[in-house]
């Protein structure tokens, strides 16, 4: 077989480096670089937030809404931000959420819904409806759409990130106010977040940051358009390994193909991954076709927790806090799961509430490590071990896809994890 190998202040502009932004505990003003020596400006707020993704975002949104000043910086440029093709899948609960607080107007009028997926294993494709054993649906809205959404929310309200800041000296508030530096500017705050990805600057500045699980695998990434838009996520699992159509906004898709950890994407032609796209995901004529590749690149899959979200007067929240694989498209929901539960902390704390910030860091870890278990379950299902008989592990992923496939327990304990039914648990362990 041809397999691979193995109260909020009135708006101000933003304008960029050559201008500063100053929060004092007056009006916000635009002034010039302050003359504060060798480090630049200095620049004040509530809470300051690094990294403009989901979660950062998210965060700085609604902490505006509720009175409370953000700041949100951010290293690369802001092209590079809006235009970063990566999740898209966007589960029910966490819609729900953007919604009540005014943060999903064109993912409503624009995002598709999805309520099955299809789990092809050796060929044969098995339907597990989700949405009829929970009664909700997903989201197919890709987070760069999601992040131009709420990258207009900051500029309407006079808070646009800085971009082209990067942090590189975390003070995590032991002894006083958090500080973080950069190359020319200093930001006093009262807390600081880091929603700066898996090489987290902040992370750093806390005593541990913990290891990441390295698969022995990774997945070959290629953003499509196809012949027609997709209606309903794909999953394969074969001998050749695992692969999957993602669908994406109109025609667009993202693909996945299991192959060897490092491997090259240069490695990979087109007609190698579309004729790899048709073994394993089988012969099915209606299915859309690729048009065009657009880009590729190789996913390295690591998991892992921090060992805590929480320092002195430093939080985590996002990719940050936890590291996981894309298996179960999990990640940006998690990430705006833990915005969501930092902003109501926060707001209470910021409110006079002593106990508003007690209780974040267990929670999310314990909710980090629920989703992670999940998302793993998917892994192992959806990939064979080089060390085992293929044909008799197939059988028994087919067995076990039949199950989720079915009615029962493990059918609904499935849909509805998968599918992220009811609210989002804002202040509220895991049962």
């Amino acid at each position: 077989m041809n397999c691979p190998v193995g109260g909020v202040p009135g708006p101000v502009r933003n304008r960029g480096t050559a201008r500063g932004l100053r929060w004092d505990e007056g009006p916000v003003v635009l002034v010039d670089e302050l003359g504060s020596g060798a480090g630049g400006r200095t620049l004040r707020t509530q809470v300051a937030i690094v990294g403009a993704g989901p979660a950062g975002l998210v965060l700085a949104a609604v902490l505006r809404q509720s009175g409370v000043d953000a700041l949100v910086l951010e290293q690369r440029a802001r092209g590079d931000v809006e235009h970063q093709y990566r999740a898209g899948v966007i589960e029910h609960r966490v819609v729900e959420y953007l919604r009540d607080r005014g943060l999903a107007g064109r993912l409503l009028s624009e995002g598709a819904r999805h309520g099955w997926c299809d789990v092809v294993v050796d060929g044969e494709p098995v339907r597990i409806d989700y949405g009829a054993l929970t009664g909700v649906q997903h989201w197919i809205y890709p987070q760069h759409m999601l992040v131009q959404d709420l990258l207009a929310e900051l500029d309407a309200a006079g808070r646009p990130p800085l971009f082209d800041s990067p942090v590189t000296e975390v003070d995590p508030g032991l002894d006083g106010p958090p500080r973080l530096r950069g190359p020319g500017f200093e930001v006093v705050a009262e807390h600081v977040v880091g929603c700066d990805g898996v090489q987290s600057a902040v992370l750093r500045s806390f005593p541990e940051q913990g290891e990441h699980r390295q698969h022995p695998y990774g997945w070959l990434t290629a953003i499509a358009e196809l012949t027609a838009p997709v209606d309903g996520i794909r999953y394969a699992v074969h001998e050749c390994g695992f692969a999957a159509v993602m669908p994406r906004s109109g025609p667009l898709a993202r693909l996945y193909l299991q192959v060897p950890a490092g491997e090259d994407p240069a490695s990979w032609s087109h007609e190698r991954l579309l004729d790899q796209l048709e073994l394993r995901l089988g012969a099915d004529p209606g299915r859309p076709r690729v048009a065009e590749v657009l880009e590729t690149d190789v996913l390295r899959l690591r998991s892992g927790i921090a060992p805590s979200f929480h320092y002195g007067r430093t939080l985590l929240a996002g990719d940050s806090a936890h590291v996981l694989t894309a298996s179960g498209g999990k990640g940006m929901n998690l990430a705006i799961g833990d915005a969501a539960d930092l902003a109501d902390s926060l707001v209470r704390h910021h409110r006079g509430d002593p106990s508003g910030l007690a209780g974040y860091d267990r929670r999310r870890r314990a909710h980090a490590a629920n989703t992670l278990a999940f998302s793993e379950e998917m892994l192992e299902l959806m990939h064979l071990s080089p060390a085992e008989d293929p044909a008799a592990q197939l059988r028994d992923r087919r067995e076990r896809v039949e199950r989720l496939a079915g009615t029962g327990p493990e059918a609904v304990r499935f849909a509805g994890q998968y599918v992220g039914a009811g609210q989002l648990p804002i202040g509220v362990p895991p049962a």
